[in-house]
């Protein structure tokens, strides 16, 4: 047998939940170091209260890909983990800005960095299945389409996540003023605005798609379900399956360690990186209108980066078919790198858009091109636990950027924030050169 051809619409609704995930990731990412030095945290632990985010990664997906994979009931095999994780996220995103309505049993800082980790288990257990989803309905030619529509919704709900507090303070009229430890209006509202979106379109994909059977599954990969091996799986199959895991999963987790090691330091010190070498603010400052201005406008610049991402992630497919997915994502990186480090040299706010371009380009990659290259070299039977594992190469050099980043920042760098984007953007170059050692198994380029 052989899996049916999706439409493009399909294809849409099967991914539409991953823009109210993003769209929290996004309010997370722009907002997260912000909300938490309001409730007291030094420019140098912001990373450590960060740690929170990969290590949930670390320890959700590989189980949720174990369980998901042996999942068959009545309302699917991936449906009911995008469910579950979509409502305990919602609880996170409405509960985190508001942490100082606990402060009678906690301070606000450790209430809030709870409801960070709740959110971002949360976000976990509803995204892996949505990658291993791709890999079981799609076939062979459809894949990067699939990941790169994917990566388009991931880059309009995060565009809408980054741009939500800016736009509802100067749209809207909603206040961005605050005071000691209290987090403004329009960051509240945000996060309440992206918990709704969430559950709606996570309601989405699991009301319009459809899940193969256990059956047709074996017959894809031409195997037959044994059933005495599924009763005597257990959850420490997952370190067998990571000794077994195939070659161009090994060779591509380096790739992913530098671009996430990128990514981590970008989203930590963005805002205290650009409130201070484009603003001009001490690093003490987390409370005046200049910051918060500087806060709202990192949003606006993780919108653009996002909003780069979704429309490159269309073109990813052709670029793949003419030159080959190492070389597409190898561009991409260097883009993005040179866009990190061109940051240092831009004379105010607005050139720093022309940084956030090149940012974009390499995000849509990183968030398709290694998944389109992955998914060809592993059976269907184990997609969900080796995307499950293949997210380890996410969030081990998140974990380690994280209990370094601080220090670094604090004692090497005098803490100037700038020059932790730095280290992201040669990073990202690191990555780049790192992709011509992947064996891409299934690639497919026009020689026409």
């Amino acid at each position: 047998m052989e899996k049916r051809k999706l439409s493009f619409l399909q294809i849409w609704n099967m991914s539409f939940g991953f823009l109210g995930i993003q769209m929290g990731f996004a309010l997370q990412n722009a907002n997260a170091s912000r909300i938490l030095q309001i409730f007291g945290a030094d420019v140098h632990e912001l990373s450590w209260f960060w740690i929170i985010a990969p290590l949930m990664g670390l320890i959700v997906q590989p189980i949720i890909g174990h369980y998901s994979d042996k999942t068959w009931g009545r309302f699917g095999r991936r449906k009911p983990y995008f469910l579950i994780g979509a409502i305990l996220a919602s609880i996170g995103l409405i509960l985190m800005p508001q942490a100082d309505l606990f402060i009678a049993f906690l301070p606000a800082l450790w209430v809030g960095a709870g409801f960070l980790m709740i959110m971002d288990a949360s976000f976990n257990i509803a995204m892996e299945p949505f990658r291993a989803l791709v890999g079981d309905n799609l076939r062979t030619d459809q894949r990067t389409l699939g990941f790169s529509v994917q990566t388009a919704l991931i880059g309009f709900g995060a565009v809408v996540g980054s741009w939500l507090p800016y736009a509802l303070t100067n749209w809207f009229g909603v206040s961005n003023e605050t005071s000691a430890g209290v987090v403004p209006a329009n960051l509240i509202w945000s996060f309440i605005i992206g918990a709704a979106v969430l559950i709606i379109s996570i309601l989405v994909t699991v009301t319009t798609t459809k899940e193969y059977s256990p059956e047709e599954m074996a017959s894809f990969d031409n195997e037959t379900i044994e059933e005495s091996e599924e009763e005597n799986s257990s959850l420490l199959d997952i370190f067998d399956d990571f000794k077994k895991m195939p070659a161009t999963m090994r060779q591509l987790s380096w790739v992913q360690f530098f671009s996430w090691f990128g990514l981590f330091g970008m989203w930590v010190f963005a805002t205290p990186a650009i409130a201070q070498h484009i603003y001009g603010l001490p690093h003490t400052d987390s409370s005046s209108s200049v910051y918060q201005d500087a806060g709202d406008w990192v949003g606006i610049l993780f919108g653009i980066y996002n909003l780069v991402s979704a429309f490159y992630a269309f073109a990813l497919p052709y670029i793949a078919k003419k030159i080959g997915r190492k070389k597409t994502h190898s561009i991409s990186l260097i883009i993005g790198g040179l866009g990190l480090l061109s940051i240092y040299i831009m004379p105010d706010k607005n050139w720093l858009i022309v940084s956030m371009i090149g940012v974009g380009i390499a995000w849509a990659s990183i968030l398709a091109m290694p998944y389109a290259i992955l998914a060809g070299s592993i059976s269907a039977k184990k997609m969900g636990v080796y995307m499950g594992i293949f997210n380890f190469f996410i969030v081990i050099p998140q974990i380690i950027n994280a209990l370094i980043g601080g220090p670094l920042v604090k004692y090497a760098y005098n803490n100037e924030a700038i020059f932790a984007l730095l280290i992201s953007g040669f990073s990202f170059l690191i990555a780049a050169a790192l992709v011509y050692k992947v064996k891409d198994v299934d690639d497919v380029v026009q020689t026409n």
